[in-house]
């Protein structure tokens, strides 16, 4: 799945899965201001279900569900997706629209 992620869109920079407890990562080369592996590491293990937590328990009052998360970093934005086994996370340029790249992640996460 992380190739597949990869390859969505040029945009993409990295690709987490993170799925039954284990965490599995790729990311494209020559990407400029990424982050340190053991950072990405800890964001996936600790920040991002955190997050995904937080956001899902006030989707339960009253919001209707939670599709997923955009983080807005300085180099770069994270798209956090909650599945019902764990997480997908997706890092976009700074460029990016990811509000434009979220359907169309989300319908290859719905195949997936």
């Amino acid at each position: 799945m992380i190739d597949e992620l990869l390859n969505l869109s040029d945009v993409v920079r990295y690709a987490a899965v993170y799925r039954d407890g284990e965490l599995r990562t790729g990311s494209k080369a020559g990407t400029l201001d990424a982050s340190a592996a053991e950072s990405d590491r800890y964001e996936e293990l600790l920040v991002n279900p955190t997050v995904l937590l937080l956001t899902s328990q006030r989707r339960n009052i009253d919001c209707g569900g939670l599709e997923y998360v955009v983080i807005r970093y300085g180099s770069f934005f994270q798209l956090v997706y909650p599945m019902p086994w764990g997480h997908v996370s997706v890092c976009l340029e700074k460029e990016a629209d990811p509000v434009a790249l979220a359907s169309r992640l989300a319908e290859f996460l719905a195949t997936a």
